[in-house]
């Protein structure tokens, strides 16, 4: 593969041409050092295609503000300015609702693929592989419509059971779906050039490893979302905050490199994040467990034809007495505290969000780091694309899924309701009279009966 980079290294594309920025949110800026390869790394990757210095895309309102500043306060600002920026749309998108939040996770997941695929293909170009970004996105949305049409079938199903076209697809979805990348995958075959055979089977498991790291994370933030708006707000908020505080703990104390992938991340601000986020989630988590509109799943209502967050909140939402260890009670002087539980899980979200989360963050550094660029894109100034923002809360969301469904989620009623309702008459019925027999074994029909009956 070394003689491809050295030809894609003759024709690196602008659209690469980036500006270069603080490597992750979370990185402490360690005076004079630059997150770039070491020179056995260089030798090692001399085929990699350089990146030219690109202009500075910081707003010309920020230059003119910030021009008296030195280049290490002038980015403290400019990152400092954004992340308000950006965290003011993330609370004005939770405001709009849960319809709002799922489609800024598809745009969020398409605009973070364009960026991983855009890299392949501006190092490659000159070899003018047959297809590869039609068939890159093709994939995607093949994917995309397997992921979004079990979530439709899953969470939509009185809309899709009233709707026969929709029934249609939700009955044969899986083969409609397994059709459609059957095609793609006939596509790819036949596109095989002789001379690139090498390079396309590389650019073909490019383009799954991309899909399977974006679009699947994606599905399960849409899923985290449904379990209610506090499963998908607390671990985003934690990951930024960590974000936010290691580089604050970094930029004043670091003093100390944690991992050479990134060599501007310290300990100092790595523990100064821990300790941070595990603080902010135990408050986040008590400010929000007490709305509806945060715990509560969200569900499609079919007479309203629209979602609807509003239940009777679980007793992992309900205030209850915990008692404080000898020595925290000696310290207190408090026998007992009040918390919600989820304020417990909360410990567990905040700790993998600062001690795990970051490795997301490394990983997308060597990503980087081997193809010798600084960041993803430059959609963002001081922060990079939008990939470098979310690296860490693709890992952060494959976790909250995990740890719903081994420690959270019980069966569903009313899931279990609607595969009885797509029964047969027949079938129906045989569950009924089975139920109501042992229901009549366990003595609780004709109590409930007799419950109905008074």
């Amino acid at each position: 593969m070394t003689d491809l980079r050295h030809r894609g290294a003759k024709d690196t594309d602008p659209t690469l041409q980036q500006q270069p920025s603080e490597d992750k949110g979370s990185d402490s800026e360690l005076k004079g050092e630059k997150d770039v390869p070491s020179d056995g790394e260089a030798k090692a990757d001399s085929g990699v295609p350089d990146v030219p210095a690109p202009a500075d895309d910081t707003p010309e309102v920020l230059n003119k503000a910030l021009s008296g500043l030195s280049s290490r306060w002038k980015n403290w600002w400019v990152r400092g300015i954004l992340t308000l920026a950006m965290i003011s749309f993330f609370f004005l998108i939770i405001y709009l609702g849960p319809i709002v939040l799922m489609m800024i996770v598809l745009i969020v997941q398409i605009k973070c693929f364009q960026e991983i695929i855009t890299i392949g293909y501006s190092v490659y170009h000159s070899y003018h592989l047959p297809w590869f970004r039609t068939l890159s996105w093709y994939f995607l949305l093949c994917v995309n419509y397997f992921f979004y049409g079990e979530t439709v079938t899953d969470y939509f199903f009185s809309l899709v059971q009233r709707e026969e076209p929709l029934r249609i697809l939700s009955k044969y979805h899986r083969f409609i779906s397994f059709a459609l990348y059957l095609t793609g995958f006939c596509m790819f075959v036949l596109s095989l050039v002789k001379k690139h055979y090498r390079l396309q089977f590389y650019m073909f498991g490019w383009t799954h490893v991309t899909l399977l790291i974006v679009v699947t994370q994606s599905h399960l933030i849409i899923h985290n979302l449904f379990e209610g708006m506090i499963w998908f707000i607390v671990p985003i908020s934690c990951v930024i905050c960590n974000d936010i505080m290691a580089y604050m703990f970094g930029f004043f104390f670091g003093r100390t490199p944690l991992i050479k992938l990134s060599p501007k991340k310290t300990w100092e601000g790595f523990i100064g994040g821990l300790f941070s986020t595990i603080v902010f989630g135990i408050m986040f988590s008590y400010l929000l467990a007490g709305y509806r509109y945060f715990v509560c799943p969200v569900e499609f209502n079919n007479d309203s034809n629209s979602f609807q967050v509003d239940c009777e909140p679980s007793d992992l939402f309900q205030l209850q007495d915990y008692a404080l260890p000898a020595v925290l009670e000696s310290f207190t002087g408090w026998s007992t505290v009040r918390l919600y539980p989820f304020q417990i899980h909360s410990i567990a979200l905040s700790s993998f969000a600062s001690i795990v989360g970051p490795f997301g963050g490394f990983f997308a550094s060597g990503f980087k780091r081997a193809f010798k660029i600084k960041d993803f894109a430059n959609t963002i100034p001081g922060h990079g694309g939008i990939m470098d923002r979310f690296d860490c809360q693709y890992l952060m969301a494959t976790f909250v899924n995990v740890y719903i469904a081994s420690f959270i989620r019980g069966p569903n009623p009313s899931k279990v309701i609607q595969q009885l309702l797509a029964l047969r008459i027949d079938q129906q019925l045989h569950i009924f009279n089975s139920l109501k027999t042992h229901l009549t074994e366990k003595g609780l029909l004709p109590a409930l009966e007799e419950a109905a009956a008074a």
